[in-house]
């Protein structure tokens, strides 16, 4: 059984978004003077510790920044409270208005499902703010329409997720006793939906944070994911560029990951046998060695080591 981990060192800060939300985000300390930054987009439902073990192999090397997407976590509601409000635009401009409160005029741009389309965005809306990208279990494409492999579900999932989204309420109550249930990882590797790898303490403390969204702010930022399409970006990228999956990813495939890699010029493809969607937290030594070894040419530092 692996040590318990030690709860992950960033400092909690707020910045206001251009329509006036208040977005909370994380920061690492700065290893050395100018360190280069990484930015970390999560998945939808995902949390800065979603990162743990990229940001302990690299700390010593790079500065982090992540944040809670708008209405979820610690970041509030947008003040319009419209579906438009959510749309991944708006999150790509909070990524910038982060980078911006930082004073970092680059990052390395780093998205994990929907974060994909969060980095593709943000390179779209200011492409000079990129060292680099990287993009994890993630596609450029409509998500939902990769989510199940079923005929017609393509058609049919984006009308479950807004019945379901009306009944947030009711998606909040299942949400949280689910999280309860002490045999709910068995069932979800039983069914191939995250690794055997992935360690109990781990998916524990990913799920817990889950059950405590606000699913009626979740499920607006799922239907703008549902409805964005930034598979127009790809042909555009000048920056280098990383592309992970795992041949087990119901969500977005591997084959999605190879459509991109073929589109975006010069970009690196790295396929984990047996990572599903969560390959960054079922493999994590793997996803950071390779990360570790993508940014040390695309993003280099200086006076440090990825481990100390």
């Amino acid at each position: 059984m692996l040590p318990p981990r030690l709860p992950l060192a960033v400092e909690t800060r707020a910045v206001t978004a251009p329509d006036g939300t208040r977005i909370t985000y994380y920061a690492t300390r700065t290893p050395y003077p100018g360190a280069p930054v990484v930015m970390l987009a999560n998945g939808l439902g995902g949390q800065h510790i979603t990162w743990s073990a990229q940001i302990e192999h690299l700390r010593g090397r790079y500065r982090f920044l992540t944040w809670d997407y708008r209405g979820l976590f610690a970041s509030a509601r947008p003040p319009e409270g419209t579906p438009a409000s959510y749309a991944i635009p708006r999150h790509a401009e909070d990524l910038l208005a982060i980078l911006d409160a930082e004073g970092a005029p680059r990052a390395a741009l780093v998205g994990w499902s929907m974060g994909v389309q969060v980095v593709l965005e943000a390179y779209r809306k200011a492409r000079h703010r990129a060292r680099c990208i990287v993009l994890l279990n993630g596609t450029s494409g409509r998500p939902l329409d990769t989510v199940s492999p079923l005929p017609g579900m393509k058609t049919v999932l984006p009308s479950l997720v807004e019945l379901v989204g009306r009944a947030h309420a009711l998606a909040s109550q299942v949400t949280r006793r689910a999280a309860d249930v002490p045999e709910a990882l068995a069932w979800l590797k039983a069914m191939g939906v995250m690794n055997e790898a992935l360690d109990d303490a781990v998916f524990n403390e990913l799920v817990q944070g889950f059950s405590a969204l606000d699913m009626e702010a979740y499920f607006h930022n799922l239907r703008a994911l549902g409805d964005h399409d930034a598979s127009d970006v790809l042909g555009t990228i000048d920056v280098p560029t990383l592309i992970v999956s795992g041949d087990r990813d119901a969500m977005t495939p591997a084959a999605l990951a190879k459509e991109m890699a073929k589109q975006i010029p010069g970009a690196e493809l790295y396929v984990v046998r047996g990572g599903t969607h969560y390959t960054a937290v079922e493999f994590p030594e793997l996803v950071s060695l390779r990360l570790e070894k993508f940014l040390a040419k695309a993003a280099p530092g200086a006076g440090g080591t990825a481990n100390e």
